[in-house]
């Protein structure tokens, strides 16, 4: 009887627990249904009895990505032009001209020309900026607008007019098919030591690493330096697929975790590997991220590669596109991602964002957590992966980050080699302290490198409309810039490499600046040096 109550009980208890949810999913939709019909009728009435015509797609594009702002950066709304550069970016081909590009109220700037192609054959320079398309003016066009002109059918032909440097030229240029290699560059960087740098981890990823390790083992490679620096990410099995090369078959890469069941999964080896045996160093920095930790992570957890740089990114969420009406998409974030050691190295708490400043927290912040590797070494979540052998740089300032996500460094690079035309020596070049200070010189001229300050305190001179004050405004204007340049001087480290890899660029395509880098890059230099030093090599991997 005891038993048949406890049953009873249980039952009821269920029986509750069904109703409850039920009507908490009946009540969640009814709460959609009735958002979508109020956003329905509102733009109904905007769109018959606003004075001015409205522009439907414009306001509802704007009014989606506003949504999806406070969630995280990852989940975004893609229209149909968007839909097809993250095609282009996934797939890693296209038809156009072979360039990338700055979007700008003037016209299509031209940030880099691939070797090959029909910009480069055509004769086209970074810092080029196409004003017309086939007599179209591109001037105070939008970015959507822009980003057609160039792509298209292969082997169709366009009329472009460019401004370079002040003079107007025009060029025939053809279309054709692009591949873009996320392998930019592999080599030996001596006798025994092969390198590859992976760039992006598109469809071809796995493909290329694979048919660069077999081509740098035909030349003797018997140790690997393995390049992830500032590659962003990509496809997750991709980043399987790559780890899968050293690892042996059967191992767990990864693990996710999602709301929805199916989309918590465990993902593991299924292949024979390329290489169980060989050396290998890893290297990251802060920008290598998402699939970039995924290989480095499980590496470092199998004690498979001695991981070496500064942190990396940070970012332990997986996205999945959805495909919605009209050819839109969704890209949203659905899972976290687990190293096989157990670590998420999500470093940013999206949930627990502060309403009122809009602050995000880190994970780290309440605690880290401690894990092992196979060997039993202690490796930690809350942010990242840390290297192993970590290589000191200064840490960047906000004046620094402002830098870097300016156009500045590119201008400068620009302006450098219409001013220095001679070739330059590849593996040798070095800026100088001199080159750096007129560098800073520079940036009084530039207006795309703008801090939080100037940006605040020009708004507050704007709105003031008040020109008795113009003397002290400039006076202070020559403060905050003077404060910036001391600020980004203290990463000099940083900024010089930077600005050495884009004036190469300019000379002699993407390549020459791997050329330098194995000559003179101190971490490839570190990485080497562990090579030669197998002993040291395997003592960082044992734990002991």
């Amino acid at each position: 009887m005891k038993h048949f109550k406890i049953k009873k009980n249980t039952i009821i208890v269920l029986l509750v627990a069904t109703i409850f949810m039920s009507f908490s999913f009946k009540s969640n939709f009814f709460e959609v249904a009735k958002q979508i019909e109020i956003y329905n009728s509102l733009f109904k009435e905007l769109n018959m009895y606003y004075v001015d015509e409205i522009n439907p797609a414009d306001i509802t594009d704007k009014a989606i990505k506003n949504t999806l702002k406070d969630l995280d950066p990852y989940t975004n709304f893609y229209n149909a032009q968007d839909v097809e550069d993250a095609r282009i970016r996934r797939e890693g081909e296209y038809a156009g001209i072979g360039v990338a590009v700055y979007y700008t109220q003037k016209g299509i700037q031209i940030k880099e020309v691939y070797q090959g192609f029909s910009g480069d054959k055509a004769g086209l320079k970074a810092g080029d900026m196409i004003i017309s398309v086939d007599g179209q003016s591109l001037k105070n066009m939008e970015r959507d607008q822009l980003s057609m002109f160039l792509k298209g059918t292969p082997n169709t032909s366009i009329a472009v007019e460019i401004e370079r440097q002040d003079e107007i030229i025009k060029k025939e240029l053809k279309r054709e098919k692009v591949v873009v290699n996320p392998v930019p560059f592999f080599d030996m960087i001596d006798e025994e030591t092969g390198y590859i740098t992976l760039t992006r981890f598109n469809n071809k990823a796995s493909a290329e690493v694979k048919k660069a390790f077999r081509e740098l083992k035909k030349k003797g490679m018997k140790k690997l330096v393995f390049d992830l620096r500032s590659n962003p990410g990509g496809s997750l099995m991709e980043s399987i697929n790559i780890s899968n090369f050293f690892l042996p078959k059967g191992k767990t890469v990864v693990t996710t975790k999602a709301k929805i069941k199916k989309w918590s999964n465990t993902y593991r080896t299924s292949n024979d590997p390329l290489d169980l045996e060989i050396p290998i160093v890893v290297l990251v920095n802060g920008s290598s991220a998402s699939a970039s930790e995924i290989v480095s992570g499980s590496l470092q957890d199998y004690d498979r590669a001695v991981i070496m740089g500064q942190r990396s990114f940070g970012k332990g969420l997986v996205q999945r596109q959805k495909e919605l009406t009209y050819g839109t998409q969704l890209k949203l974030t659905i899972s976290k991602y687990y190293t096989p050691s157990g670590r998420c190295i999500q470093e940013l708490d999206y949930t627990n964002r502060d309403n009122k400043t809009g602050k995000v927290p880190k994970f780290s912040d309440s605690g880290i957590n401690e894990f092992k590797t196979a060997n039993g070494r202690v490796v930690y979540d809350g942010g990242g992966v840390l290297p192993d052998v970590v290589i000191q740089q200064s840490k960047k300032t906000e004046a620094t980050k402002s830098l870097l996500n300016s156009k500045a460094i590119f201008n400068f690079a620009t302006a450098y080699f219409y001013k220095n035309p001679e070739k330059i020596d590849v593996e040798n070049y070095q800026l100088k302290d001199a080159d750096f200070k007129e560098f800073t010189n520079f940036l009084k001229t530039d207006t795309t490198f703008v801090t939080e300050q100037e940006s605040l305190f020009k708004k507050a001179y704007v709105a003031s409309k008040n020109k008795n004050i113009t003397k002290e405004y400039q006076k202070i204007q020559s403060k905050l810039l003077a404060d910036k340049v001391n600020e980004i001087s203290k990463n000099q480290d940083i900024i010089i490499g930077l600005l050495q890899d884009e004036i190469l660029k300019k000379y002699y395509y993407n390549r020459a600046v791997y050329q330098h880098h194995l000559k003179n890059d101190k971490t490839i230099a570190k990485a080497l040096q562990l090579m030669k030093n197998l002993d040291e090599y395997n003592h960082i991997l044992s734990g002991k």
